[in-house]
């Protein structure tokens, strides 16, 4: 049973920091040097001082970044920056937002959530982790002993019974809000009523989990824990870790594609790559341009499958559709996966396309970049930014939970849960009750 409790926030006290907006901050792994520097200007009590302080000269083992942040985030407490919340709650939290001109609001709430290793219970990964980046949040974890972040954590939950009972519980209170840097705006409700958080925590209970973002914090939580346990330590508050719980059914879920801007290969043009792809794809000219890129990208969603990608070879501007028309193939490439991973569109892109069919008809390799929006991928191919530009229609919460279920970790780069969580909503210290 997945253990889910409430828990005593610290949070940002407003009457000494100012607007919400000021201090919150996108999660670490999505800020680069621009918004690191836009967010240290906006606010001295930014979160990104604590969860990606700025590496100075002259840093070393004892002197660095993560003692930086551990030391502001100890003077913050003790100057009441940062204030624990006097009862134990579940924070409700809303975020609405944009995406290709349509308005969405996805809603959960945030939680300690009792860690357990993937596989030994109803807690389920779907997507490989780095070392490097778990080594990273470890020194953070060590130095602070706090949740900074919050894990991104699905359940299903097809009558939507735990939402309405936190609706109940939040009432007409007026939320805390801010607006992030894509304005995206959150909203944050306290419940307390522990009628609420007990129907809440106990309907659950029996219910999967399944992480959508978030990876490393929670493999980074469960090296914590193994390492406080080793030093002879058992504090319960490292037992958990904090989590974004929504519903796997929320209307507000979305999970965006991620297209490829592909570099590594030599010279291709529309009919080059045909030909390549030909035996084992139907492959369809659509246009050129921004035309016909629209095209090729509202024929993939029209379609709704895994096994219809689109290509734009960018050396002639024109886009294709490449329907798998041999799956067989993807099974012979890929015997170690089941059929539901070789089925993916990502899968076949990657293992099939670039992995296996340009290298062989061209040499090269594979460089990646990574894009969400049709307009950057259009971008990517009007600006020649690699040979290739792949369309690539998003998984869906379905495949994510089949595959996920059984244990086994889809390809990189699959799903891209729109929008990030902000850090600096709440914290869940790793120390006490």
């Amino acid at each position: 049973m997945a253990d889910i409790r409430p828990f005593r926030a610290y949070r940002y006290d407003l009457g000494r920091v100012g607007a919400l907006s000021d201090v919150i901050a996108p999660p670490y792994d999505v800020i680069d040097p621009a918004l690191q520097q836009q967010l240290y200007d906006r606010s001295p009590y930014n979160v990104i001082r604590l969860i990606l302080n700025k590496e100075q000269p002259g840093d070393s083992g004892n002197e660095n970044r993560y003692a930086r942040a551990a030391g502001l985030l100890r003077e913050w407490q003790a100057d009441d920056v940062l204030v624990r919340d006097s009862a134990q709650a579940l924070y409700v939290y809303e975020q609405d937002f944009e995406v290709e001109g349509r308005r969405y609001t996805r809603r959960g709430f945030l939680a300690r959530v009792r860690l357990e290793p993937f596989g030994s219970g109803r807690i389920y990964p779907h997507e490989e982790t780095l070392a490097g980046p778990k080594a990273d949040r470890l020194r953070l974890f060590q130095a602070t002993e706090m949740n900074l972040s919050p894990v991104f954590g699905l359940y299903p939950d097809p009558d939507d019974g735990v939402m309405k009972q936190l609706q109940a519980g939040v009432g007409r209170s007026l939320p805390l809000q801010a607006t992030d840097h894509l304005g995206v705006v959150s909203k944050l409700w306290p419940v307390t009523d522990q009628h609420v958080v007990s129907a809440v925590t106990g309907a659950l209970g029996p219910k999967p989990v399944f992480i959508a973002d978030g990876h490393h914090r929670y493999e980074t939580g469960l090296r914590y824990l193994q390492e406080r346990r080793a030093a002879g330590e058992s504090d319960p508050a490292a037992e958990s870790i904090l989590m974004m719980l929504v519903s796997m059914n929320d209307p507000g879920l979305i999970i965006l594609p991620t297209h490829r801007i592909v570099s590594g290969f030599p010279a291709l043009d529309a009919d080059k790559l045909a030909s390549i792809l030909g035996a084992h794809f139907q492959v369809k000219k659509i246009g050129a341009g921004e035309k016909g890129a629209r095209e090729a990208w509202d024929e993939i969603e029209a379609d709704g499958g895994q096994d219809l990608l689109g290509f734009c070879t960018t050396d002639d501007g024109v886009w294709q559709t490449a329907r798998l028309r041999a799956p067989e193939e993807m099974a012979r490439l890929a015997p170690d996966h089941s059929p539901a991973w070789r089925g993916l569109a990502v899968s076949i892109l990657h293992v099939l396309v670039l992995d296996h069919l340009l290298p062989a008809a061209l040499g090269g390799k594979a460089e990646c970049k990574y894009v969400h929006l049709l307009r950057e991928a259009m971008d990517g191919a009007a600006e020649r930014q690699g040979r290739l530009v792949a369309l690539v229609p998003p998984a869906t919460m379905q495949q994510v939970e089949q595959i996920a279920g059984n244990l086994e970790k889809m390809p990189p780069k699959s799903t891209y849960f729109y929008p990030k969580l902000l850090s600096g909503l709440v914290f869940n210290s790793l120390k006490g009750s």
